[in-house]
């Protein structure tokens, strides 16, 4: 099957989309909403299961040459620094078929644009504001503003990869913009010079550090330069009517609170980070399916993960490499986008399910916390990394 794709979004899914679309033999259009596609965001872990599927796209070499290869997760307990397991990832690529990466969301979203850039058959319009959808039975239809110029591009399909508060989500009837939920968890996130924490802080290594209704995440970024943070913690925080939900300044009083009593090491870090910026986590319900008729979504705007699994670019690779298998099996797009909701609506739900369970399990107090530390050292690392195997292995 041949013809054209629609794409709404130019984040890591949408990038991701087009590249697998176009491999697939489909002319790819995306239209993104923002002029300039700025290099803001912090560090994030690409996971077995989503390398394997840029490597599928010839885009892991140029990805890799940005990334860290981590040689292992240390957990630690957050009070005192104490190891609670140490989880080896060198051997990741003979466990799972594919490398355990960090890399910076920027470097990751340069990689896949120049990737993009390459490809004949794919085109970026950014400026882009989609407004209205509609459907038929030969095709879709998008009404695309760029300033004062109101344009109509016609597709096969199209894909909304627009993010938590999706407009195409909204134009499916599946929940508007605006009622995503707030977790009642905020992350925090920052980045500090490697030059100016120790030593033992600078070892190609993710460290997660666990408290009472807190965890904190670092590992090095930009071949070891940087210190990628990540502290989260639990919040009454309310969105006044016209926030950005996804961008703000911290409340380092806040923070600094949170996490008074944890080892020196790890409060040296929150206090060394000359800028924090805070990102109030949303969540919304799991849904049965992902598409309808010749409209379909991916990554956030279908499912968008608390980030305690490091599953949200990971899950919208994931969607991007079973589409375009979809849509290479069929020859009627309408049944391609069937398929591929029936293939990931389950796998993306239960990787929800199992990042919201985790967040609970990060931020354990009291006889709780007690035992699971005493359960990790008890498991082991071998046992603790079987754990995993359904969702790097996939």
């Amino acid at each position: 099957m041949t013809g054209r794709a629609l794409i709404v979004g130019a984040g890591i899914g949408g990038l991701t989309a087009a590249l697998a679309i176009a491999k697939a033999g489909f002319e790819v259009a995306i239209f993104e909403r923002t002029a300039v596609l700025e290099e803001f965001g912090a560090g994030l872990q690409l996971t077995p299961n989503a390398t394997r599927i840029l490597e599928r796209l010839d885009a892991l070499e140029a990805v890799q040459s940005r990334a860290l290869a981590p040689r292992a997760i240390c957990i630690l307990r957050g009070r005192d620094g104490a190891l609670l397991s140490r989880l080896p990832l060198e051997s990741a690529q003979r466990r799972w078929g594919a490398p355990y990466l960090v890399i910076h969301r920027a470097d990751l979203q340069r990689a896949l644009v120049e990737r993009v850039a390459q490809a004949p058959n794919i085109t970026l319009t950014l400026g882009a504001e989609v407004g209205g959808v509609t459907s038929d039975e030969s095709g879709v239809t998008i009404g695309v503003k760029r300033g004062a110029i109101g344009l109509r591009e016609r597709g096969d399909f199209l894909i909304g990869a627009d993010g938590l508060r999706s407009i195409i989500r909204e134009r499916l009837g599946l929940g508007g913009r605006d009622e995503a939920s707030f977790s009642g968890r905020v992350a925090f996130r920052a980045q500090v010079g490697a030059h100016s924490v120790a030593e033992r802080l600078r070892e190609t290594e993710v460290t997660l550090r666990l408290g009472t209704k807190t965890h904190l995440v670092h590992y090095p970024l930009r071949e070891g330069a940087i210190v990628n943070l990540v502290a989260v913690i639990e919040s009454g925080w309310r969105a006044k009517k016209g926030d950005d939900p996804w961008d703000g300044s911290a409340d380092r009083a806040s923070l600094a609170r949170a996490f008074a009593h944890w080892a020196p090491q790890a409060r040296a870090l929150i206090d060394g980070a000359a800028e924090w910026r805070a990102w109030p986590l949303y969540d919304r319900p799991a849904i049965p399916s992902l598409a309808s008729g010749r409209v379909a979504l991916l990554g956030d705007a279908a499912h968008p993960m608390l980030p305690f699994l490091a599953q949200g670019a990971a899950q919208a690779i994931e969607d991007a490499g079973a589409l375009a298998d979809c849509l290479k099996a069929s020859s009627d797009p309408s049944q391609a986008l069937a398929a591929y909701s029936q293939r990931r609506a389950p796998r993306a739900a239960r990787v929800q399910a199992e990042a919201k369970a985790q967040a609970r399990f990060y931020h354990m107090s009291g006889p709780l916390a007690l035992g699971r530390n005493l359960g990790m050292r008890m498991l082991g690392p071998d046992r603790l990394l079987r754990r995993f195997d359904w969702l790097y292995g996939a």
